[in-house]
C-alpha cells in the first residue's frame, strides 16, 4: 500500500514537474491545483480506485428528499477551499455547491457510479445552463422562455411538459462520449462506454421523473421514493432550496469544478485496503484538509460486511482538524417533516466531527 501511494505522488509530481498542472497555492499550507490536466485527471481516478465492488441496485438518484436540512449547519462548521469526499449520484452537486471545496473526490464501491459522474462530467462541460443542461440529461427539447434568472419551479414545470426524444438521447450521447474520449482524451474502454450509455439511456428514458430505484435491482416500491424534479425543488427546514439546480450560481460553480477536472470519481470501498487511503495521501501532500465527508447510509452496510473497524481506521488515517464533518443518512424523522400526520418516504441527515469520531481508531 505505502509503495503504490509513493508511486501515485512520485507520478503526480512528476506531472506537475512537467507543466500538465497548473498549480497555484490558495493559501501557505494548500497547494491543492488550481486545474488538472487530463491525462492527470484519469491518472488519479484509475490509480487511486479498486476493482469494482457490488451494491444491489444502481442508484441513479438520490432518495434523500431532507438532504439539505443540515446545510446551514454545515456551512457555519466548514470553511471552503477544503477537500470534500463524498459517495453516490447529484446529491453531493448540492453539497459541493453549498461548501464550495477547492477539490472533490467522489469514491463508490460500484464502476456505475464512475460512469455515472462521468456522464455528469460530460453534461456540465458541454451545457451553458441549466436549461441546456437539463435538455441533454433528459433527452428533451429545451423548452422556449427559459433563461439564466428561471427558478427551478419554472425549469422543471417547463421540462415536465416536453417528451423525450429518441433522436435528441442519440446526438447527446453521441456528443457526451466525444467529448469525453475525443475532447478529454480519457481512454474509456468499452466496458465504460457501455456503462456510461446505459446511464444515460435511464436518464432519458424515465425523465424528470426518474427516481432512486429507477433502473436495475429494486422493484416496484421504489414508486414511492422522490423524483428527480422533487429532490430539487426541496429545501431546507427554513424554507431555502439549495438545490445544485435551484440557481445559475450553484450550477456555475459545478461547471467550473468539472472543467477544471477538479471533482475525481474513484471506485473503492470505504472499508478497503487502498482507495479512502490513497485518496487521504494525495491531500496530505498537497498540505490541505478534508472539510466534508458525505457518507450516505454506507456505514449500514459496512457493518453488516464487519468492515467498521477497517472505515473507521481509514478515516481516522485522513488529514482532518476539528471542522471536518461527516453528513450521515439514517431512518427517521423531525416534526417539520409530517404533513398532516405523514412523512413521506425517504432518509434524513445528520452531521458528526470526523476527528472525535475516530480518535480511537489511529
Amino acid at each position: 500500500m505505502k509503495r503504490r501511494t509513493l508511486a501515485l505522488v512520485m507520478l503526480v509530481l512528476a506531472v506537475i514537474s512537467a507543466g500538465y498542472v497548473s498549480v497555484q497555492p490558495r493559501a501557505a499550507t494548500n497547494a491543492l491545483p488550481e486545474e488538472l490536466a487530463d491525462k492527470v485527471f484519469w491518472a488519479l481516478s484509475s490509480e487511486l480506485s479498486e476493482p469494482n465492488g457490488y451494491f444491489r441496485s444502481d442508484n441513479l438518484l438520490s432518495n434523500e428528499i431532507w438532504m439539505q436540512y443540515v446545510i446551514p449547519d454545515l456551512v457555519k462548521r466548514v470553511p471552503p477551499g477544503r477537500v470534500y469526499l463524498g459517495v453516490g449520484p447529484e446529491q453531493n452537486f448540492t453539497y459541493i455547491a453549498a461548501v464550495k471545496p477547492a477539490m472533490a473526490f467522489i469514491v463508490d464501491v460500484r464502476r456505475g457510479n464512475l460512469h455515472l459522474h462521468l456522464m455528469y462530467k460530460a453534461l456540465f462541460e458541454l451545457s451553458d445552463d441549466r436549461a441546456d443542461f437539463l435538455a441533454r440529461l433528459f433527452a428533451r427539447k429545451r423548452p422556449a422562455g427559459l433563461t439564466t434568472r428561471s427558478t427551478a419551479e419554472e425549469l422543471f414545470s417547463a421540462f415536465a411538459e416536453v417528451p423525450g426524444s429518441e433522436a435528441l438521447y442519440r446526438q447527446n450521447l453521441e456528443a457526451l462520449q466525444e467529448h469525453l474520449v475525443k475532447t478529454r482524451g480519457l481512454p474509456l474502454d468499452a466496458e465504460d462506454r457501455a456503462g456510461i450509455e446505459y446511464v444515460a439511456h435511464e436518464f432519458y428514458l424515465h425523465g424528470p421523473g426518474i427516481r432512486y430505484t429507477s433502473g436495475r435491482g429494486m422493484g416496484p416500491w421504489g414508486r414511492r421514493m422522490p423524483d428527480y424534479a422533487e429532490l430539487m425543488l426541496s429545501t431546507d427546514e427554513e424554507g431555502r432550496n439549495h438545490a445544485y439546480l435551484a440557481t445559475e450560481e450553484s450550477f456555475q460553480a459545478l461547471k467550473r469544478l468539472h472543467a477544471r477536472n477538479l471533482l475525481v470519481p474513484v471506485v473503492g470501498n470505504f472499508g478497503g485496503p487502498k482507495a479512502l487511503r490513497a485518496v487521504g495521501s494525495y491531500i496530505r501532500d498537497a498540505g490541505a484538509l478534508v472539510g466534508v465527508f458525505y457518507l450516505s447510509n454506507v456505514e449500514d452496510y459496512l457493518h453488516q460486511q464487519g468492515l467498521m473497524d477497517a472505515f473507521c481506521r481509514n478515516v481516522a488515517s485522513l488529514p482532518l482538524d476539528a471542522g471536518s464533518t461527516f453528513i450521515r443518512s439514517y431512518r427517521g424523522a423531525r416534526p417539520s417533516m409530517f404533513t398532516n400526520g405523514f412523512r413521506p418516504p425517504g432518509l434524513v441527515n445528520d452531521l458528526g466531527r470526523m476527528q472525535e469520531e475516530t480518535a480511537h481508531c489511529r
